[in-house]
């Protein structure tokens, strides 16, 4: 069963079972996926699904953001929500160690020794990440961290 099979039958579920908030979830995701479809003109495979999932956290967790700081936190918990149940689509998370260990290789591979570099750094450690559904932000301020280390 592909992925969007599985979200679609989900939603059906959630349905019957008259569970608002999921059921409004996979919607948005049903559309999501569906409006890329014809963007694309062809189908979606796995892992262009999973990368639409990704983004879709994405903006999820930018707006939590923005909802904390304008103290509307109804918003949040309704954001906060919607991303454990797209979160339950995707693969298990890279932990902060692989990420850390991923950064490391990236550096060596490259041989990265100031923030300039960083972009390439970056791009090293996602490969090295790939399939592991990385927090764009979280490597970002692991790269930092590090090159900043290696600078001092």
């Amino acid at each position: 069963m592909s992925l969007k099979d599985q979200i679609i039958g989900d939603m059906t579920a959630a349905m019957k079972a008259k569970d608002a908030a999921r059921t409004s979830t996979l919607r948005m995701l049903k559309s999501a996926i569906s409006y890329r479809e014809i963007e694309k003109g062809s189908a979606l495979d796995d892992e262009e699904l999973s990368k639409l999932l990704r983004s879709q956290v994405k903006q999820r967790r930018d707006s939590v953001e923005q909802y904390r700081k304008a103290g509307r936190q109804e918003l949040v918990e309704k954001e906060t929500a919607e991303i454990m149940v797209i979160e339950g689509y995707l693969p298990q998370a890279a932990s902060p160690e692989e990420i850390e260990q991923a950064v490391a290789a990236a550096i060596a591979e490259t041989g990265a020794t100031s923030m300039k570099e960083m972009g390439a750094v970056m791009k090293a450690t996602m490969v090295f990440l790939a399939g592991k559904n990385p927090d764009g932000r979280t490597v970002s301020e692991t790269v930092k961290k590090k090159l900043t280390a290696i600078i001092s």
